[in-house]
């Protein structure tokens, strides 16, 4: 089964092309790259439960693309900017992942850009040969 790559031509902030796709599929395997809380090339305004919620649309419209859904999520990787958002992060991530939960880490980082959360995620559907 070929490599499939989505979101190849995309740009970030300042209107600058990113060096990455937004997601990479091989074999039933979709592994999506970090999402922030990002529109139209920048950071939306809000708190913890604005760009959480822009955060995980993000990554589930790359799912949708790709024809997965939030049941195929196997594992998902969480860092936030502020270690007291995790409680409020936590809520809102439920409301998603909450009859599917996949394994999962989360830490504390800084973040490369302005935002207080990004996201990745692997999930996995097995494909007709």
């Amino acid at each position: 089964m070929p490599i499939k790559r989505y979101g190849t031509v995309q740009t970030g902030a300042g209107g600058k092309a990113l060096p990455f796709a937004r997601a990479v599929e091989a074999d039933g395997w979709l592994y999506v790259s970090g999402q922030v809380a990002m529109e139209d090339g920048e950071i939306i305004d809000g708190n913890i439960i604005a760009q959480t919620h822009k955060t995980i649309a993000n990554v589930l419209a790359i799912l949708e693309e790709a024809g997965y859904g939030v049941e195929d999520v196997v594992r998902v990787g969480v860092w936030l900017d502020d270690p007291r958002d995790f409680w409020t992060f936590n809520k809102i991530y439920q409301e998603y992942f909450g009859e599917h939960p996949p394994a999962r880490a989360c830490v504390q980082s800084s973040m490369m850009v302005d935002c207080k959360v990004e996201i990745d995620c692997v999930a996995y559907k097995k494909k007709d040969v």
